[in-house]
């Protein structure tokens, strides 16, 4: 299959399948907060430049963003994780409610702060980033009501996405709980890894590494740029190791501008190459692959169509700035053979 083997046709089938389904996004929710201005100057003070302020925006990050590409997507979303009681948690809160995406197992604990990432841009280019956030585990009568509120909701789920961004939400038992009622119920089981976090990935569906990650989940070091995936044999032995090691159902492992290897025991890697026309910012990209991927198993297509319909939705999330999702017209769009 090439990435236009799959028709326009499909992928409104693939959709309409998903939209009836209901997705559970668990990890570390954040508040994305875009400082814009212009600078024409140095500051006199110290060798930096000093931004004319123009305004400010608000978006859902992290696992947030996750369940704004499924909802952006028309696919039911809900949201579970911790935040603090603090004015950054009302903002999220208020953001999650305008993009429909549900949140009540989003608990509050005073004692930790809502994770906000700032980026001061200037130009469309990113000046610093600042974030504010606690990366301490969850204490344990929090702890248990998040495992409650998983408990109660994934029966109902199709699929599940567990998004670790090293903040302290996803822990080895919380993990351990999901792999199990995922089992239970037949519900499909994503994560993207983060190798600093040193979680049991094993019996997962999905687990969707980039390439540094792959390597570094292998205990590899990357000494060998190749431009062509499939004669790359270094990235194969880590993929050949991680799929012997964890045994997920599928390994997707995204490869920025060369797309993406999708590997499965018993057959030969598949690479998709990337659709993008022009990359603009990255940022949240990884969001959207497993997010597309998660709710194409979930509408009925295989791992093959589910990854080229992935594949697209990255390909035009890069060419936006900022944490971006994809509408259906615009993925359906991106289908169509261009003439």
């Amino acid at each position: 299959m090439n990435h236009t083997a799959l028709s326009a046709a499909r992928v409104r089938q693939i959709l309409a399948g998903a939209n009836r389904t209901r997705v559970l996004v668990v990890g570390d929710a954040m508040l994305d907060h875009f400082v814009w201005g212009t600078v024409a100057r140095i500051s006199p003070e110290a060798p930096v430049p000093v931004l004319d302020f123009e305004g400010e925006s608000f978006m859902p990050g992290g696992a947030a963003n996750v369940a704004r590409n499924l909802v952006a997507l028309q696919v039911p979303a809900e949201l579970l994780g911790t935040v603090g009681r603090d004015p950054a948690a009302r903002q999220l809160k208020r953001l999650l409610g305008q993009f429909h995406i549900g949140c009540r197992g989003l608990l509050g604990d005073a004692a930790r702060s809502t994770s906000v990432k700032t980026r001061v841009v200037a130009h469309k280019q990113q000046v610093v980033r600042i974030d504010r956030e606690t990366r301490d585990g969850l204490n344990d009568p929090v702890g248990r009501r998040l495992v409650r509120a998983v408990q109660s909701m994934i029966p109902s789920a199709a699929a599940v996405i567990v998004g670790d961004y090293g903040k302290g939400v996803v822990s080895q038992p919380l993990l351990d709980e999901i792999k199990r009622l995922c089992r239970r119920h037949g519900v499909w089981l994503s994560l993207d890894p983060k190798p600093v976090h040193h979680l049991d990935l094993s019996g997962l569906s999905l687990i969707t590494p980039n390439r540094k990650e792959a390597f570094e989940l292998a205990g590899l070091s990357d000494e060998s740029r190749n431009n062509n995936p499939l004669a790359d044999p270094t990235l194969h032995r880590v993929a050949e190791w991680l799929l012997n090691e964890f045994r997920p159902a599928v390994l997707l492992i995204t490869l920025g501008e060369l797309g993406m290897l999708l590997c499965q025991r018993g057959q030969k890697p598949f690479h998709i190459p990337t659709v993008a026309q022009e990359v603009f910012d990255v940022s949240g990209a990884g969001d959207t692959v497993i997010a597309s991927f998660t709710l194409a198993i979930a509408g009925g297509a295989s791992p093959l169509e589910a990854a080229v319909l992935s594949n697209h939705a990255a390909g035009i999330v890069v060419g936006k700035f900022g944490t971006a999702t994809v509408a259906p017209a615009e993925l359906l769009a991106s289908f169509k053979p261009r003439r």
